[in-house]
């Protein structure tokens, strides 16, 4: 096998789908400057910019990771910008995108927490900030609307996405029980044969697939490896231990960084 330096990689994963890292490095920025309302807004922008404007990914992969990301602990808008941006560009790409998707956050919500702390008690101030509460909303709704068109596709699911809805706001049923409940409603419509519950078609037939610049490939950094998921699995895990272990034991548990640590870490979870 021919050993790349990571821009030769890069560069021969573009010269198959297409997309340069440059590019993709500027689609990601306009990402995150336009991802507002949290992470249905942020995900109704990926769709919007990914899917249907650049057509960099097929709507089937784009919900299927979408999925995964929402079953995952953590924010699963950050989650599928990494990992789309991973199986475009490996290693590199998915911190770029992962990072790039959070950086004008952090400048605004530093911004905004000056300003607040300055003039929170100030009518005007405490006006702007109703109203974006409200455009906030609206952005919310139309990306829940706009995501719901597409992966609801019958409405057998459109059953199962009310039922969900009910069940959490009104009687508020564990998330976890709700998700192994959908599943297992799922699995069995699928055993069962229902259509509804048959997954979109591959190849020739599937017009998305074909239509998207990744098309129905499965680069070979995404394939399956097992030394290389411990490993990853191995990095990263220590990436997150190691500083909170290191300011309870440096800091002691009353200190205040150690307990945004903990806190932080039982919330990811």
């Amino acid at each position: 096998m021919t050993d790349f330096t990571a821009p030769e990689k890069m560069s021969a994963q573009a010269n198959t789908h297409g997309i340069s890292f440059n590019e993709a490095i500027l689609v990601w920025m306009r990402i995150a400057i336009l991802s507002f309302g949290g992470p249905a807004g942020q995900i109704a922008v990926m769709h919007r910019i990914l899917v249907d404007e650049k057509k960099w990914i097929s709507e089937e992969r784009f919900l299927h990771a979408l999925n995964y990301c929402m079953l995952l602990p953590g924010p699963e808008a950050q989650q599928l910008a990494t990992y789309i941006g991973w199986l475009l560009h490996r290693t590199v790409g998915g911190l770029v995108a992962g990072g790039l998707f959070i950086l004008p956050g952090i400048v605004a919500i530093m911004g905004l927490s000056y300003i607040y702390a300055l003039y929170g008690n100030v009518g005007f101030v405490e006006a702007i900030f109703f109203g974006l509460k409200t455009a906030v909303l609206a952005i919310v709704i139309q990306a829940v609307v706009r995501v719901g068109k597409r992966s609801l596709r019958n409405p057998i699911m459109v059953s199962l996405a009310a039922i969900s809805f009910v069940a959490i706001f009104f009687f508020g049923a564990p998330f976890p029980l709700i998700i192994v409940a959908a599943a297992a409603f799922g699995f069995m419509g699928a055993r069962l044969g229902r259509p509804e519950f048959a997954p979109l078609e591959h190849g020739g037939k599937n017009t998305a697939v074909i239509d998207s610049m990744l098309g129905d490939e499965v680069p070979d950094h995404v394939r399956p490896n097992t030394a290389r998921t411990l490993r990853v699995g191995a990095i990263w895990l220590a990436i997150w231990l190691v500083p909170v272990f290191t300011l309870l034991l440096v800091l002691g548990q009353s200190d205040v960084f150690s307990q945004i640590a903990v806190f932080f870490s039982k919330m990811a979870m």
